[in-house]
């Protein structure tokens, strides 16, 4: 029984350490397309998830891994993007010196880490699934040896990784030596006699503080904008839309299944780090010249908006931090898809290199603009719905704590601000100042699939809501 409900994991782990040894046996020439395989083998495994009973909750390894319907909308959200994430490794593979094999195995590894932490039922089981996620992340993005800025990316990911995982232990030791337990459901049903205890609160409170890590909220949103920049740009889309929905999983299960009755007495607190880093990362943003910071900043407030679901700590909040992200998995998978065509060659991700991308590619440009109009929160596209659920989520508590009628209006200001610079690329794409490179683009099969179904999804998302959202409605109701 245990077996069978880690069969994906298991899946996944078995496939890295394949490709691992296939890199012993695989011509140098061949080497490249050993992506596409592990591709289309994550992909099988994405089809098969769809056979895992996932309608009620099962436990296994002493009740310290859970398999419910939240759990299965993760991994199934995990296998989606790792999908992706290897078809830009394949066509980025010239500019990985050595170890290409080595690159695709680690992105398995990583994968198999988010898998696991949506169904971590156990502090230590989510401690050690959250470092598998992190310690492979220290070597993705440090992998381009030969740059300055990937390796320098690398080491600011392993130092402040490195305090998140120490604010984590010391909160785990601490809610441990209150509750004598690690498990979720044992802390959960002894919460109430827990919610006066001085060092359950400060234990339970530096976990959250490890989360904030992977998720960049403010005050822990430092490491985002240096490692979104000098990371190799797949890892960056990696990094980007699986870490940071590995984070909001386990913040939902502690904060809606852990110990909801001292998250409600820590409301405004949510209201303020969600409010701080809305404007942060947008205010940041305004000035960026290279995408890939932009991209980083703007990850930073994203995290701020999804604290509103978060803050909200109601079924309507949790079912839209899962809408917003399923949006949030297409639009920057297509964002970065278009940044690796086009900066195929630079090692600078300047905003100029957009320039007259509607000239060099249609489909590029109009992947990209369709991205960043999502991304802004326009209609008819997934990150419309996604804020308006986000938004509706917190005025429904807007009664009984009136700061989330400010939440709300500093969130609009947010998404006001962010018109400018993501407007700012619609405008270099369509009407540059200058052009500086006229050759049409060459989009490969692959990727152009890839374009066409992030496309497909921004706009089933934005436009047919009702079935996405009664699915993370099923999801959330782990939570009653």
């Amino acid at each position: 029984m245990n077996a069978t409900l880690i069969s994906l994991e298991v899946a996944v782990v078995a496939l890295g350490l394949v490709f691992l040894l296939l890199d012993l046996w695989t011509p140098t020439p061949l080497k490249r397309q050993l992506g596409v395989a592990a591709a289309v083998a994550v992909a099988i495994i994405f089809v098969f998830s769809f056979f895992a009973d996932g309608s009620f909750t099962q436990y296994a390894f002493n009740d310290s891994y859970v398999r419910d319907p939240l759990a299965l909308f993760f991994k199934r959200y995990f296998l989606l993007a790792g999908v992706m994430v290897l078809l830009l490794q394949v066509h980025y593979a010239d500019r990985i010196q050595s170890g290409i094999s080595e690159y695709y195995s680690l992105t398995l590894f990583a994968l198999a880490g988010m898998m696991f932490t949506s169904s971590a039922n156990n502090l230590i089981v989510m401690f050690a699934s959250l470092e598998l996620v992190t310690i492979t992340f220290y070597v993705l993005t440090s992998f381009q040896r030969n740059r300055i800025e990937s390796l320098e990316a690398g080491v600011k990911y392993l130092i402040m990784g490195g305090v998140a995982s120490a604010f984590m232990v010391f909160g785990m030791a601490f809610i441990f030596g209150s509750a004598g337990t690690f498990n979720f459901v044992e802390i959960y049903q002894n919460s109430a006699n827990l919610i006066g205890n001085s060092v359950f609160l400060i234990g339970y409170l530096f976990v959250l503080a490890g989360i904030g890590f992977k998720i960049a909220v403010v005050p822990y949103q430092m490491w985002a904008p240096d490692v979104y920049q000098g990371s190799p740009t797949p890892t960056t889309a990696f990094l980007a839309v699986g870490s940071k929905a590995a984070g909001f999983v386990l913040l939902l299960r502690l904060v809606y299944g852990v110990a909801p009755n001292v998250a409600g007495q820590w409301t405004l607190v949510i209201i303020v780090i969600s409010a701080v880093t809305i404007l942060y990362g947008n205010l940041c943003a305004i000035a960026q010249n290279n995408l890939k910071r932009l991209f980083g900043y703007s990850s930073i407030a994203h995290a701020g908006y999804l604290l509103l679901g978060v803050a909200a700590l109601n079924q309507s909040g949790a079912a839209a931090v899962l809408y917003y992200l399923s949006g949030y998995l297409f639009t920057v998978i297509a964002a970065f898809t278009v940044f690796v065509l086009v900066m195929d060659k630079l090692d600078d991700a300047d905003i100029k290199s957009l320039a007259g991308l509607n000239q060099r590619s249609p489909l590029l440009a109009g992947a990209m603009t369709m991205s960043v109009v999502s991304l802004a929160g326009i209609p008819p596209l997934a990150g419309f719905v996604g804020k308006f659920l986000l938004f509706k989520s917190a005025l429904e508590e807007g009664a009984m704590q009136p700061a989330f009628y400010v939440l709300v209006a500093v969130a609009i200001i947010g998404v006001v601000i962010s018109l400018y610079y993501y407007f700012k690329v619609i405008q270099t794409i369509f009407w540059p100042r200058e052009i500086t490179n006229e050759e049409p683009i060459e989009v490969p099969a692959s990727l152009r699939a890839a374009l066409w179904v992030c496309m497909a999804g921004m706009l089933y998302l934005g436009i047919f809501p009702d079935i996405p959202l009664t699915l993370a409605k099923q999801a959330v109701a782990v939570f009653q």
